[in-house]
């Protein structure tokens, strides 16, 4: 599958308007790199909106979800270096997702990305995942697409230093994300999929989507190197 590991963590936020040339200084130079330094870390990347919002997106793949539980981990969020803890206050919104990668489809990905966000209630859950894994298999194999991946949050983010410094986070029930060499096939899809007949014939509600472009990605191979 294309998602490096059988977890993930997904994050979507926006960041104060003067901080965002810093915040990205420090995250492409610094945070990417410390994060990518932790066991079970393998990939993470930032995605920037192209219209509406949130601003961000960050996935980080993960080796499993213990990976988000672990000591090495949680020694890195509550023990924030200086520029961390500069940034943390500048961040606005923050959800975060420690997610299961339920389903992950088709090669690598593309510069262009959607973000499609949704919930779904327990008694709809497991016919959810049937109806969705049927209906993204195929969904790489179009012209524009390159991989389709379905998260489903699996565990509540531990309250640390750096979440009490930015403020709470939300969580993530279920997410959907679309990327491809082809902004106008990838926004095209995202909205099939949140039309009535995609994500919500199949029990999702609350379906949001938000497009976004490529801004920086990074491997733990590249850090460990």
């Amino acid at each position: 599958m294309p998602l490096l590991g059988s977890a993930a963590m997904l994050l979507s936020f926006d960041v104060a308007a003067e901080a965002i040339d810093e915040h990205d200084r420090w995250h492409t130079h610094e945070h990417l790199p410390e994060r990518l330094s932790i066991p079970g870390f393998r990939r993470g990347t930032r995605w920037v909106a192209t219209g509406g919002g949130p601003r961000y997106m960050v996935l980080y793949e993960v080796e499993s979800l213990v990976t988000l539980a672990s000591a090495a981990y949680l020694a890195r969020l509550n023990d924030p270096t200086p520029w961390t803890a500069r940034m943390m206050p500048h961040y606005r919104d923050m959800r975060r997702g420690l997610c299961d990668v339920t389903g992950s489809f088709g090669f690598g990905h593309g510069g262009s990305a959607a973000l499609i966000l949704f919930t779904a209630g327990d008694s709809h859950r497991g016919a959810l995942q049937r109806g969705l894994e049927e209906l993204l298999r195929a969904l790489p194999e179009r012209p524009g697409l390159g991989s389709v991946h379905l998260l489903r949050g699996a565990q509540a983010a531990a309250m640390t230093n750096e979440q009490r410094i930015r403020g709470a986070d939300r969580g993530i029930d279920a997410a959907v994300i679309v990327t491809g060499y082809d902004g106008d096939a990838v926004a095209a899809c995202a909205k099939e999929l949140g039309a009535p007949g995609g994500l919500p014939q199949r029990g999702a509600v609350g379906v949001v989507t938000v497009g976004y472009r490529l801004s920086y990605t990074l491997s733990a191979a590249e850090v460990d190197g």
